[in-house]
């Protein structure tokens, strides 16, 4: 079996390589006959990308506030490197710093290695570091950036705490609907029919409907699970399905305020810390739109660029050229663009909508959950009804 190595010498440098090995026992004595210290042993089948995939939201936001701090300390890069290094435990941590280190020992900047693993790290990420290097300022950049993927980590973090107790019980309902057309409903239709009642139109066609889900349920099962794949991948994975799905949730009232929000705090944070960092305007406002995460503000951010501020135009000419945005954001832009504090302006607006999300998300949970309970309790009532209807007939009958 083939594995994958990362290891240090006595001076510190690191070297990589594969070695063929029965097991990781086989390559750590390996490296330990030839004085080398072991960082990371992997099989060489995983690769680095799935080396990298263990690496999550908050070892980069770690990485950064301690790079921060120590690089405000007056600590050099390598040192500040090799401090971390020490510290982290995480396998691929360490590994993602060692080849940091290399990388800067070859005389490569130091961006090129988070450029290597677009899915950790963002465009935006990439290029503020790459604006920081050049410009000698990383401190302050690895600081905004800290704050930055904090707040982007808490808002997930909002998202997901106000929605799980809808999605439980949305799971919950549906298990207990697939539990009553699955299994109740064709029993009980079972004991009509071999008593020789015929059920009301609506009902029978609730137990024919019970009877068929009944009879197929794992081809249904496999093609649900199919479908949901399939949807998935659609919706989150390619630019049609993602600009479909903006366009079903943007014609939903109380979803569409959440969305507007959150889009327009990511992109008046992020345009505000390129700017910042001195990344030129056309270069912040396409950085900006990979990172909106709403296809229409995606689309404007770009033609802005592209088709504004490519052929002259102001910033705020260019925006009020745009519908995504709304007035009171293309009128801030122009405004502050002329009086010369535009990144200032930006976070502040960053902040203000990052508190605005809050309410929004609350409002949208406080409407989801009894429109829900609306919804499934009309279904479970049908089914109910189905059952209690022939009842009452076959009652009637004696």
């Amino acid at each position: 079996m083939k594995f994958s190595y990362i290891a240090s010498k006595p001076d510190g440098k690191t070297v990589r390589g594969t070695v063929e090995a029965p097991n990781q026992a086989a390559v750590l004595s390996f490296l330990g006959q030839r004085e080398l210290r072991p960082v990371s042993v992997l099989p060489a089948t995983a690769g680095g990308g799935l080396f990298r995939r263990g690496i999550n939201a908050t070892d980069v936001i770690f990485l950064t506030k301690y790079l921060a701090l120590m690089l405000r300390a007056g600590t050099d890069l390598f040192r500040a490197l090799d401090i971390l290094i020490s510290d982290f435990e995480k396998p691929a941590m360490k590994a993602l710093l060692m080849e940091i280190r290399e990388s800067l020992e070859r005389g490569q900047p130091f961006y090129t290695t988070f450029a290597r693993y677009p899915k950790q790290f963002e465009p935006v990420f990439v290029n503020l570091v790459k604006a920081g290097e050049l410009s000698g300022n990383l401190e302050s950049v690895f600081e905004n950036l800290s704050v930055m993927l904090v707040k982007k980590e808490d808002l997930r973090r909002r998202i997901v705490s106000a929605l799980t107790y809808p999605a439980i019980l949305f799971v919950a309902s549906m298990g207990i609907v697939a539990f009553l057309v699955t299994f109740a409903l064709p029993r009980i239709a079972d004991v009509f029919q071999s008593g020789g009642f015929t059920p009301p139109g609506f009902v029978a066609w609730v137990f024919a409907f019970a009877g068929f889900v009944s009879g197929n349920i794992i081809p249904l099962g496999i093609m649900g699970f199919v479908g949901v794949i399939f949807l998935w991948f659609f919706f989150f994975r390619t630019i049609l399905g993602r600009a479909y799905l903006f366009a079903i949730l943007r014609h939903i009232p109380v979803v569409r305020g959440v969305l507007q929000r959150i889009a327009i705090q990511r992109f008046a944070s992020t345009l505000s810390s390129l700017l910042k960092a001195g990344l030129p305007i056309i270069d912040s406002l396409e950085l900006t739109a990979t990172a909106v995460g709403d296809y229409a503000f995606e689309t404007a951010l770009q033609h802005i660029a592209r088709e504004g501020i490519a052929r002259g135009l102001t910033l705020g000419d260019a925006f009020r050229r745009e519908a995504a945005f709304p007035l009171v954001i293309t009128t801030l832009i122009g405004v502050s663009e002329k009086a010369g504090h535009l990144d200032e302006v930006l976070a502040t607006l960053g902040s203000f909508y990052d508190s605005e999300i809050d309410s929004s998300i609350k409002n949208m949970v406080t409407l989801i959950e009894p429109l829900m309970l609306i919804i499934l309790g009309g279904i479970v009532g049908l089914i109910a009804l189905s059952v209690i209807i022939p009842i009452y007939q076959l009652i009637g009958q004696f």
